[in-house]
C-alpha cells in the first residue's frame, strides 16, 4: 500500500504523452500511471489502493499549489513550505515511445533552503507477484516489475528500505535544482540514461508545436488547455484517444456506477474530432479520422462502441484485488462490447462530414463513410445503447444524430468535391427523412418536443445534440420546445443533468452532468441567446478541479467531481463551445 491516502479528484493533475498518463498529487506523489499503455497493469496504484509510489515531496509543513505552462502538460508543482519556495515542473517527454515512458521531474529551490522526501517503489499492478528488490547501477538505480524494467536517475542517495522502497532526503539551497528522470519500458532500457536537458527541449518544442494559439476563440487559455488534454489522451500512433486516463473511480458512492474508462469509445472520438474541427483543420481532427476509418473498415456494422487504443477488443469487466477508490469497486475492463449503439455510426458521419469541409477526407475515409451508411440503413429499426449506455430501446436521440449525419454527409458541398457519395446523396438524404418521420410519428410528445424513446415520455439532454449538428434545424418548433422542456425540467440554476431517473430531486440522483452545461451553451448560442449561453459556458467551464481538469460528474451540494478523470469528451465539448460561442 502507498503511504499516501486517495485525495479528492479536484486536487490531481494530468501528465500525459498520448500513450499513457500520469495523475499527481498535491503532495508530490503520482497516484496512478499505467505501463506501457493506456490499458496496461498499474505501475503506481495509489490512487485506488494500489501499490507502487513515486513521490517528490517537502519535509515539513508546506501549502501545494501549481499550474500548467501554456500550451501544453507541462506541470509546475509549487510548494511554501516554512523554510522557503520549491517548484518541481513535470512532464512526460515527448515525442512518445509505445513501449517506453519517460517522465521528467526538476526540482528547484526559489527561495530558501529546502528539504525534499524522494521516495520511488515499484507496484505488483494487479497481481500478487513481488518486484525484484532495486539493482544500484553506474546511472542510478534499477527495478524489475513483472514484464516491465525501471530505471531511475539523479537520486544517487537513494537507498533501498526494509519494504523495497527506495528513498532519501536531499537539500536544496536557493536557486539549486535537482533532476529526476524514470523509465519505465517492456523492452528492456539498453544503453544510456535519457540527458534530462535534451528531454526537456524536445518535449517543450513539441507541445509548442502541436498546440495551436486558438485565439480566435471565446476564451484562448482555457480552448489551449482543453486542446492540450485532448492530445496528451490520443495515441500519435493509432489516433486513437482514451475516454479518460483512470479506471473505477465511481459516480456516485456505493452505487455501483464505476468503470473503465481506458478506451477509445468511437462517439467520445468523434465528439473530439467535430471539436477540433469548428477551430480549423489540425492534427486531432486526422487522428479522429484515422482511427475511426480504421475501426469502420474493419467492422463495418458490426461496429462496436469502444475498443482500446490499439484497435483491439475491449476486456469484459472483471475485478481485481484491490480496496478501490473511496466509494468505488475494483473494476477494470467493460460490458461495452456487448451494446449496439446506433449513434456512433451517425458522429462517425458528422465527424467524415467536418472533416471533409476543411479537405482532409483520403479514399480510405470515403469507403467508411460510406459504410456508416449502409450500417445504419441496415440497422436503424434495432433497438440500442444510446448515448447513455443504457438498456436496449429505440432511443430517439439515436434515430436523429445519424438522420443529422446523413444530411450532413449528402450536402452537396461535402458529398460533390470530396467525392463521399458516388451518386448516393440522394438516397442517404431519403434515408434521413425516413429516421425523421418515424421519430416524428412515435416519438413527438404532445407537447411538441421530442421525447427519449416513443415509450418514454421524458426530456432528454441529449435531444439538444442533433439540432446543435444541424437537423432538426434550429428554428424547427419541436427544436425551440426541446430546448425549452431541457430548460424547465433538467436544469438547477445553470447545472444540467442528463434526465430524470425517478421521482427525487435531479441531485439526489446524479451529478450535474459537465458535458451538458456545454451542451446547454451551444444551444442557446444557437438560438441567439448570447448571454445565456455566455452564463452556460461560465458556469459550466467552473466545474473544473485547481489543475483546470474537468470529471464526468459533479456534485453541486459537496462541491466535489465524480467519476473518471479527465473526461476526454467534456473537454472537448468546451473546446467547441469556446469556438462557436466566438462566431
Amino acid at each position: 500500500m502507498t503511504a499516501f491516502p486517495p485525495r479528492s479528484l479536484r486536487e490531481y493533475a494530468l501528465l500525459a504523452d498520448g500513450e499513457r498518463g500520469a495523475l499527481v498529487g498535491p503532495s508530490g506523489e503520482v497516484a496512478w500511471l499505467c505501463a506501457p499503455r493506456w490499458d496496461s497493469e498499474p505501475v503506481f496504484a495509489g490512487l485506488v489502493g494500489g501499490t507502487g509510489e513515486y513521490a517528490v515531496t517537502p519535509v515539513g509543513r508546506f501549502v501545494p499549489g501549481g499550474y500548467y505552462e501554456d500550451r501544453g502538460l507541462v506541470r509546475r508543482g509549487r510548494w511554501i513550505t516554512e523554510q522557503g519556495m520549491v517548484v518541481c515542473r513535470e512532464a512526460l517527454a515527448l515525442p512518445a515511445d509505445p513501449h517506453r515512458l519517460v517522465l521528467l521531474r526538476r526540482v528547484e529551490a526559489d527561495y530558501g533552503p529546502v528539504r525534499l522526501r524522494l521516495r520511488l517503489a515499484a507496484g505488483t499492478g494487479f497481481g500478487t507477484d513481488r518486484p525484484h528488490p532495486p539493482q544500484r547501477t553506474a546511472n542510478g538505480w534499477t527495478i524489475r516489475a513483472g514484464r516491465l524494467r525501471l530505471r531511475w536517475t539523479g537520486a544517487a542517495a537513494a537507498r533501498p528500505g526494509p519494504d523495497g522502497c527506495l528513498a532519501t532526503e536531499v537539500a536544496l539551497a536557493p536557486g539549486e535544482r535537482l533532476d529526476l528522470v524514470l523509465e519505465v519500458s517492456d523492452h528492456g532500457l539498453d544503453g544510456p540514461p535519457p540527458d534530462p536537458e535534451r528531454c526537456w527541449r524536445a518535449t517543450e518544442h513539441a507541445w509548442h508545436a502541436a498546440v495551436p494559439d486558438l485565439r480566435h476563440t471565446y476564451d484562448e487559455r482555457d480552448a489551449r488547455f482543453s486542446y492540450a488534454v485532448l492530445l496528451g489522451l490520443t495515441s500519435p500512433a493509432t489516433g486513437g484517444m482514451v475516454a479518460a486516463a483512470t479506471t473505477s473511480l465511481p459516480e456516485r458512492a456505493e452505487e455501483g456506477r464505476n468503470y473503465d474508462y481506458r478506451y477509445v469509445w468511437i462517439r467520445d472520438q468523434c465528439l473530439a474530432g467535430q471539436a477540433v474541427a469548428a477551430c480549423g483543420p489540425d492534427r486531432l481532427l486526422d487522428d479522429a479520422v484515422r482511427f475511426t476509418t480504421a475501426r469502420l473498415e474493419e467492422d463495418g456494422p458490426r461496429l462496436a462502441p469502444a475498443y482500446t487504443v490499439t484497435g483491439g477488443k475491449v476486456p469484459d469487466q472483471h475485478t481485481v484485488d484491490l480496496p478501490g477508490y473511496p466509494g468505488g469497486h475494483d473494476q477494470v475492463g467493460n460490458q461495452i462490447t456487448r451494446q449496439f449503439q446506433l449513434d456512433a455510426f451517425g458522429e462517425a458521419l458528422l465527424l467524415f462530414a467536418a472533416a471533409a469541409r476543411h479537405g482532409r477526407l483520403d479514399p480510405e475515409s470515403r469507403r467508411a463513410a460510406r459504410t456508416a451508411t449502409a450500417a445504419i440503413a441496415a440497422r436503424w429499426r434495432e433497438p440500442d445503447a444510446g448515448i447513455w449506455e443504457l438498456e436496449p430501446r429505440l432511443w430517439t436521440h439515436s434515430r436523429l444524430i445519424c438522420a443529422a449525419g446523413l444530411r450532413a454527409i449528402s450536402r452537396p458541398e461535402v458529398a460533390g468535391p470530396a467525392g463521399l457519395s458516388d451518386g448516393l446523396a440522394a438516397e442517404w438524404s431519403a434515408l434521413a427523412d425516413r429516421l425523421s418521420a418515424r421519430a416524428a410519428r412515435r416519438a413527438l410528445h404532445p407537447s411538441g418536443r421530442w421525447q427519449r424513446s416513443p415509450n418514454d415520455p421524458a426530456a432528454d439532454m441529449c435531444l439538444l445534440l442533433p439540432p446543435v449538428r444541424g437537423w432538426p434545424p434550429p428554428d424547427d418548433p419541436r427544436t425551440v420546445a426541446t430546448l425549452r422542456a431541457c430548460r424547465e425540467q433538467l436544469t438547477d440554476g445553470h447545472y444540467a443533468y442528463r434526465f430524470r431517473h425517478d421521482e427525487r430531486p435531479l441531485a439526489e440522483a446524479e451529478g450535474a452532468f459537465v458535458l451538458c452545461g456545454f451542451l446547454m451553451a451551444l444551444a442557446e448560442h444557437q438560438q441567439g441567446d448570447a448571454v445565456e449561453a455566455a452564463r452556460w459556458f461560465e458556469t459550466t467551464r467552473g466545474l473544473c478541479g485547481s489543475a483546470g481538469l474537468f470529471s464526468e460528474e459533479y456534485d453541486i451540494a459537496q462541491r466535489q467531481q465524480r467519476g473518471n478523470l479527465p473526461q476526454a469528451f467534456v473537454h472537448a465539448m468546451l473546446l467547441e463551445s469556446a469556438a462557436r460561442l466566438a462566431q
